[in-house]
């Protein structure tokens, strides 16, 4: 068994020169533990755990959190407790089978709690079994799984240093951290020297993670300033905002600056575009021209002039539809860019269920499950999928066949908008695309004769369906990702990812049912945003009013301008999606970036300081990960000392903005120390 190092190579965050390659830390020539009783048995644990808190919280307080970079720190703690000798392979496995928690959670929040929340309109005609709601996470996280692994290749070797993968960036700096309490040299050891820089990094990592998980802590619990800085603090502000429309808002938090920095200020800029196109130029502009109009647009109940509209009503109401038009819109881009490597993964499928050569020949860091596999799985699932929307959902072969076709269809074309969306800005649109195939599954549904009640359950779990797999593909890239980075062999992640899902599948549906019994979704004890959200799109929908189909035109058409314009029209889309307050943070974070790789005259002294900041940047998101856990658990115990009063005052948002500027004031001399 080969030594693992304990830095990762200078190539790791940048693209590769012609015939260049990229060493992770496990050698792809070594053999190291990564899949036992340890990693299997805590990972399954993890599913559970966090799987429970994250639904539990997420539908009782709103606030769903990211389990990856939790589970990554309690895995390096726990090998470090028990002294495991080269438990990095180990820590990726409980990780990745973890963080299917989050992923599954996703999925299932977001849209089956709204059949509990109609049940209070329609009766008990409007329910789901615990059978229906582990059937739809379980199937849809398995084809999110299975859709994806084609794609892993091409995401995470032939894009190598093209996408910023922020997430992963992060998680796979925790990891790294746990390397040095478990592994030990001499100081004469050829390798002292590497694992003192080492050494070092981890404690810079463990000082950011400290210090933006505190920061993060005291503005989520506390509310010691405001967590959001806008024009509006001052009075020329207010009255841009409520006569022309005009707001600038941002988000002052320690992760979401570090995020901004790991994406980089080109990304960063591009989904700002959208964003500011939206609030800058859409929203004043509908206020502009439709001032004194009750505008409903596709059914929508509206009952104020757009004038009357507040800016950030007239985004809900109209303009971040035209984002979920745009996005997908970049899906079909994204199909048809990447048309060519899906002829490739469907034509090696084709020679391996023939018997040609298997993936044996290839080397352990880029072995994936066997496409020979991956077809009869994927086949399967969706073949038990339609017997399961066919007997278990509809009673109906008809309406089975046209929704099958449909999840199929819009589960396979979202996977890459999925997986690009993480890459670029960690951070999945799932729930506009949920939005999107529920709408589309309304209006096929009727059209076929499934209306009513009875459309709106099949819809619902057709949603659940897709929202899972699109939430997993977006997950499971990260996990790839960091496997890639450090040296994991794909199979074995991609393998035991099918236990997590199914793990955290059957935790979801008990707590789902669990929180129906005790509080009741109608009840408004439960925040449920997703969901209430799914519930007042397709009520309407389903009872024949429509949808916005102009405004997903509108958006449609700007991103193929914007592709026209060789620009990531995904990435803009995102922005035009994405509230502008957390998408104007990853400009300021991608301007630290910028300021603190050109101050130098030297080239290695600028990179010494990227490096630095990226690891800096990773302890902001881990911090503010685990410590949002650690809020919302406090949240929803009844311990909230956030005033209410204080937070309507202007002051606490001026207050915000002097820590935030202490903060990138840190940020930027840490760099350089």
């Amino acid at each position: 068994m080969e030594e693992i190092k304990t830095q990762l190579p200078e190539n790791a965050f940048r693209e590769l020169k012609d015939g260049e390659e990229y060493e992770p830390l496990m050698s792809p020539r070594g053999q190291y533990p990564e899949v036992n009783t340890w990693s299997v048995t805590w990972g399954v644990l993890m599913a559970m755990l966090f799987s429970a808190a994250a639904a539990y919280l997420g539908l009782k307080v709103g606030q769903v959190f990211e389990a990856a970079i939790p589970i990554a720190i309690i895995a390096v703690g726990l090998s470090t407790a028990a002294n495991r000798s080269k438990a990095l392979g180990e820590n990726i496995i409980i990780q990745s089978i973890g963080a299917c928690s989050g992923a599954v959670v996703a999925g299932a929040i977001f849209t089956l709690p709204a059949i509990y929340i109609l049940q209070a309109k329609y009766g008990a005609e409007m329910s789901a079994s615990f059978v229906q709601v582990f059937m739809a996470s379980a199937l849809g996280g398995i084809l999110g799984i299975l859709f994806l692994i084609p794609f892993r290749k091409y995401f995470v070797k032939d894009m190598h240093g093209k996408y910023p993968f922020p997430e992963a960036t992060a998680t796979t700096q925790v990891l790294i951290s746990g390397l040095q309490s478990t592994q030990k040299t001499t100081p004469n050891s050829p390798r002292a020297g590497e694992e003192a820089e080492a050494a070092g990094s981890s404690r810079i990592l463990l000082l950011a993670g400290l210090i933006g998980g505190l920061y993060d802590f005291i503005v989520a619990t506390f509310g010691w300033w405001n967590e959001v800085v806008t024009t509006r603090m001052v009075g020329f502000g207010e009255t841009l905002a409520e006569k022309a429309k005009l707001v600038f808002k941002v988000n002052t938090g320690a992760a979401v600056l570090g995020l901004g920095y790991i994406i980089g200020l080109k990304y960063a800029l591009f989904i700002c575009l959208g964003s500011l196109a939206v609030w800058w130029l859409i929203v004043p502009g509908m206020s502009l021209l439709f001032h004194d109009t009750v505008l409903n647009i596709g059914g929508a109940t509206v009952t104020q002039t757009v004038g009357e509209m507040s800016p950030e009503v007239i985004f809900r109401t109209y303009a971040r539809s035209i984002g979920i038009g745009g996005i997908a819109m970049a899906g079909i881009i994204g199909i048809v860019k990447s048309w060519g490597i899906i002829k490739s993964a469907v034509s090696l499928a084709g020679r391996e269920l023939k018997g040609g050569q298997t993936s044996e020949t290839v080397q352990r860091t880029q072995r994936d499950l066997s496409f020979k596999f991956i077809a009869i799985a994927s086949m399967s699932a969706l073949l038990l999928t339609f017997i399961f929307f066919w007997l278990g959902v509809m009673q109906n072969i008809w309406f089975a066949i046209v929704s099958i076709l449909l999840v199929t269809f819009i589960a396979f074309l979202f996977t890459t908008v999925a997986a690009n969306a993480i890459a670029i800005v960690g951070s999945n649109p799932v729930s506009g695309m949920t939005l999107m195939t529920l709408i589309l599954a309304s209006v096929v549904l009727s059209a076929v004769g499934l209306k009513g009640t009875s459309g709106m359950v099949a819809a619902l779990i057709m949603g659940g369906v897709v929202c899972t797999a699109l939430s997993m593909a977006g997950a499971f890239i990260t996990d790839l990702k960091i496997g890639y980075w450090l040296g994991a062999t794909p199979r074995k992640q991609e393998s035991w990812k099918f236990l997590g899902t199914l793990v955290s599948a059957a935790t979801v549906g008990g707590v789902i049912m669990l929180l129906n019994e005790t509080y009741g979704f109608a009840t408004g004890q439960l925040a449920a945003p997703q969901a209430n959200a799914m519930a007042a799109v397709i009520d309407p929908v389903m009872s024949g009013q429509g949808a916005p189909w102009v405004l997903y035109g509108i958006g449609a058409v700007i991103a193929l301008i914007i592709n026209f314009c060789g620009m990531p029209a995904l990435a803009v889309a995102l922005g035009m999606f994405i509230p502008l307050e957390l998408n104007t943070p990853l400009v300021v974070g991608g301007l630290v970036n910028w300021y603190v790789t050109t101050r130098s005259k030297d080239k290695a002294v600028n990179n010494a300081r990227g490096e630095r900041g990226t690891l800096i940047a990773s302890g902001f998101i881990a911090g503010g990960a685990l410590m949002g856990v650690v809020s919302a658990l406090m949240r929803f115990g009844g311990m909230n000392f956030i005033s209410d009063e204080w937070m309507m005052n202007p002051l606490s948002e001026l207050a915000a903005l002097g820590a935030y500027v202490l903060l990138i004031c840190y940020f930027i001399r840490a760099t350089k120390k």
